[in-house]
């Protein structure tokens, strides 16, 4: 069960959120083995102020992020290869910039990994693999 945050321009919350989420989460049940239901997302607008972005930081020869940079900080409870992480990063891109029409070089993915017993779902109950 991953939980996203997503730092998205405020000026394109409205219009890029739904398309978004629905991506990720396509993204999520294809390349990491996540169910179709476990979907955990948070949106965070941020004005072009609240934002400091190394515009050239690793973006590539000739490229700059612009003010339609977005971050995808995924925190996942189980594991994953070097090629489902390549999967997951390649489909966000490729699906993201045909449907919304962003550069490539304006999405950053970051994805860290968890214990179970670092989860409690509910009720203030710990997590325990055998819960599901």
């Amino acid at each position: 069960m991953p939980f996203t945050r997503i730092s998205i321009p405020e000026h394109r919350l409205e219009s890029w959120q739904n398309t978004i989420s629905t991506v990720l989460q396509d993204a999520l049940v294809t390349t990491f083995s996540v169910p179709k239901d476990d979907c955990f997302q948070l949106f965070e607008p941020a004005s072009h102020g609240q934002r400091v972005i190394n515009p050239t930081y690793l973006a590539g020869p000739d490229s700059r992020r612009s003010d339609d940079f977005l971050l995808f900080h995924i925190t996942a409870g189980k594991p994953r290869n070097t090629e489902q992480k390549s999967a997951l990063y390649r489909y966000l891109n490729e699906r993201l910039h045909t449907e919304i029409g962003i550069d490539p070089t304006d999405i950053m993915i970051v994805v860290n990994f968890t214990q179970p017993e670092d989860w409690s779902f509910s009720h203030g109950d710990v997590f325990h693999v055998t819960d599901r």
